[in-house]
């Protein structure tokens, strides 16, 4: 018999999401979806099969939310970007969203969305110290 799941999966699907918006998809991996979780590597797995699972999740956690927030709507843009091109599934949710959210998202907000996050400052990483 398997353990109960010890972790809130709305939670970890909602972590994974911040790691999405900020590496875009291809730029995230599934170790930086266990360092964003805490989760082991082999729980990510059963818990969502997959990356694309994961991404499936948090499509339909924000479609859920109803609400064109700018969290959403940058998942919505790395969908758009990078992954609906090629996956019918993504696609099919990335249109829904386009079509239900409150404020209608418009090609118009999509530009000034991506404009205002290329204006954003980037945090960067602090160099390890050597031991």
């Amino acid at each position: 018999m398997g353990r109960n799941r010890s972790f809130d999966e709305a939670e970890v699907v909602a972590l994974c999401a911040a790691a999405f918006r900020t590496n875009g998809y291809e730029g995230t991996s599934i170790d930086d979806l266990v360092q964003a979780t805490g989760l082991h590597r082999g729980s990510l797995y059963k818990a969502f099969g997959s990356k694309r699972g994961v991404f499936l999740l948090c499509l339909q956690q924000a479609r859920a939310t109803d609400a064109a927030t700018d969290e959403t709507t940058d998942l919505l843009l790395v969908a758009l970007l990078e992954v609906a091109p090629r996956d019918a599934e993504i696609r099919s949710l990335t249109f829904d969203l386009l079509g239900t959210s409150t404020p209608p998202r418009t090609a118009q907000s999509l530009g000034q969305r991506l404009i205002d996050r290329a204006l954003e400052p980037t945090v960067t990483a602090t160099p390890k110290e050597s031991a």
